[in-house]
């Protein structure tokens, strides 16, 4: 199909010019395509000469905020307000309301639905950060690994003197007890009496626990924690409850105390306390080292 290239006489058969135009836009060709082939450089011309025809449906470009649009009143439908969509879409508000004022409005909300959307929205908060504490735990507890002996002699040492008896001038406790009610001290000090070679038949254990707690079930879980047997155990110690006194040590989990004494560990005793202070000084010493200056 031949164009019309002589620009001074190529409108003058208008009708002719047309039937081209209105050809190639069957054929499917768009406006550009339609103005190169017949050289029609004016916009009005092309709009007369495809007057009535419609576009090819591949020229038809997709509105950009077609999908927000959509989102918005699938939005609205579910009771969310203005805000909360422009919360959730990042678009204005006066997009949003022109897209959605044909929705009848959501219901207003009482005080006591507000409050249940806020304790929804903590809770979910509250989630997140439990996870991030927890993930922050497990990576930290992979990164210690195995330790060796001499890593556990110096986390023993350390434990027994925070936690356990210790000898004083005026009350003299050459001897190795300790008392906690975290089972996981109970497991790491035992550990580390096993390091040092302490025959577990040397150890003496009591429960230590309020009258109004359940004896019988402590004594027996820490029995089974240290794998022994509560009938081997010594004499339980019940503390007399004050009324005046708010415990916050209560219920299933209250479990009172483990006591574990050592027999015969003056020897054991002295060797404790010197390690401890070679770790003092060890310690100082690193620190002025590495001190500037």
């Amino acid at each position: 199909m031949t164009g019309i290239r002589n620009k001074s006489s190529k409108y003058s058969d208008f009708e002719g010019l047309r039937a081209q135009a209105v050809a190639l836009r069957r054929e499917g060709l768009s406006r550009r395509q339609i103005r190169d082939r017949l050289f029609v450089d004016n916009n009005d011309i092309l709009n007369r000469l495809l007057d009535g025809e419609p576009a090819p449906e591949w020229t038809k470009r997709p509105n950009a905020k077609d999908g927000l649009r959509a989102k918005a009143r699938e939005l609205r439908l579910q009771g969310l307000t203005y805000d909360r969509i422009q919360l959730e879409l990042g678009c204005s508000k006066s997009s949003i309301s022109l897209w959605v004022r044909d929705l009848p409005k959501p219901p207003r909300r009482t005080r006591e639905d507000a409050s249940a959307i806020a304790k929804r929205g903590w809770e979910a908060t509250l989630q997140r950060r439990d996870a991030e504490r927890q993930e922050t735990k497990r990576a930290a507890r992979e990164a210690v690994g195995a330790l060796s002996d001499r890593e556990l002699m110096m986390v023993g040492t350390a434990l027994y003197w925070a936690e356990g008896t210790k000898d004083k001038p005026h009350a003299r406790r050459e001897s190795v007890a300790f008392v906690n009610s975290d089972p996981s001290m109970i497991q790491v000090f035992l550990a580390w009496l096993d390091l040092l070679g302490v025959d577990r038949e040397l150890l003496h254990f009591r429960v230590l626990i309020h009258e109004s707690a359940d004896v019988a079930a402590a004594e027996e879980y820490w029995a089974a924690l240290v794998g022994s047997d509560a009938s081997s155990f010594g004499r339980t110690t019940l503390k007399k409850h004050n009324a005046k006194t708010v415990r916050k040590n209560v219920g299933a989990d209250y479990r009172g105390c483990l006591v574990i004494r050592v027999r015969k560990s003056a020897g054991l005793y002295r060797r404790v306390e010197g390690w401890w202070y070679g770790i003092v000084d060890a310690s100082v010493l690193a620190g002025e080292h590495s001190s500037p200056g």
